[in-house]
């Protein structure tokens, strides 16, 4: 932020157009506890202190490298919290990373079933006699039994 922008007043608005998010989003993470409630003008607008757009662009990096929402609220309350170690954080980190492990083995397995499927679907037919349709369609039957 330069000097001008920190002399300026940081209402909602402002802050979601620095945060790259819209109103109702800002207005969501303070019901959530991602940004604290700010203080009202006597005209009822929200001002927030400069370290709202820190702790908003701190929320949009987390939720780019995977963290939920509630893991964001971890780290948050963690980055201020005094005692804080960094193997605290780290530990959430290396978490985030199985999951994320996790989740690709996931994906991995449901792309080698969906391209076996579409081996055995030449594109061509009428759509009843879809081996994909018939193979989902047996999924069903099977845990309908």
């Amino acid at each position: 932020m330069n000097s001008k922008q920190a002399v300026e007043k940081l209402t909602i608005s402002r802050l979601a157009r620095l945060g790259g998010v819209n109103l109702e989003t800002i207005r969501y993470y303070e019901r959530e506890g991602l940004l604290p409630r700010p203080p009202r003008t006597w005209s009822g607008y929200r001002i927030f202190p400069n370290e709202a757009a820190r702790s908003l662009l701190f929320i949009k990096r987390a939720q780019r490298l995977g963290f939920s929402l509630t893991e964001i609220r971890e780290l948050l309350t963690l980055r201020l919290r005094p005692g804080t170690n960094r193997d605290q954080i780290r530990a959430r980190a290396e978490a985030k990373i199985a999951d994320i492990e996790q989740k690709i083995k996931t994906l991995t397995a449901m792309k080698q079933s969906l391209a076996q499927l579409t081996t055995q679907c030449f594109g061509c037919g009428p759509f009843s006699e879809c081996p994909i349709l018939e193979s989902l369609d047996h999924e069903i039957e099977v845990i309908n039994g």
